[in-house]
């Protein structure tokens, strides 16, 4: 019968654990995370969302999604789930599941279109907008915060870039496409077999 400790790994070293290491090549390709644009709009939308959540969950007990809602919400008073997914990029179902949610909490009514009775619109209620004025007040001191290390003239600069750069994301997709069907065929067949089903 072998010996019960043959069967454990032999402790490994600094020395062995370093060599077994997965080095990149010196020739592989890899992003400069300190230049690449998307990391740094990835971790600050990140960052913010989830600190932003936490504030508005400790406060109120509703998180960012419902915020996104309610700061559209107010501006227009009433809109459809479209018109969110086409304004901040939720997904169809993310924007039902909150809608749902927010309903039964008395903080929207849902009703159809008065001009096409196939759409459902929401509008704020007077709960709902209570509530998004209590939220403002964190919300644009996080802003307030977050921007203060820039000038005000660096603020507008800023505000400016970033629109420019919302409106150019049709040209990222486009782009995208046009690499992704030059480079890599079977990936648009997929696309294609997908949106054909």
């Amino acid at each position: 019968m072998p010996n019960a400790s043959s069967s454990v790994p032999a402790k490994r070293t600094a020395k062995s654990a370093k060599s077994d290491a997965v080095v990149p090549a010196k020739s592989a390709k890899v992003v400069d995370l300190t230049h690449y644009a998307p990391a740094y709009f990835t971790w600050i939308a990140n960052k913010l969302s989830s600190g932003a959540s936490k504030a508005y969950l400790a406060s109120f007990d509703v998180g960012i999604e419902t915020w996104r809602l309610l700061v559209l919400l107010a501006v227009d008073e009433s809109i459809t789930a479209q018109r969110v997914c086409k304004v901040i990029g939720m997904d169809k179902a993310s924007v039902s599941r909150v809608f749902k949610t927010m309903q039964q909490r008395g903080f929207i009514k849902i009703g159809l279109d008065p001009v096409d009775g196939r759409l459902r619109v929401a509008t704020i209620t007077a709960k709902g907008r209570a509530l998004h004025d209590n939220i403002l007040g964190i919300a644009l001191e996080r802003e307030r915060a977050f921007l203060s290390v820039l000038e005000r003239d660096e603020q507008e600069t800023l505000i400016s870039l970033l629109q420019r750069l919302h409106d150019n994301l049709p040209a990222v997709e486009k782009a995208t496409a046009v690499y992704v069907e030059a480079n890599f065929p079977p990936a648009k067949k997929r696309t294609t077999a997908k949106s054909d089903a």
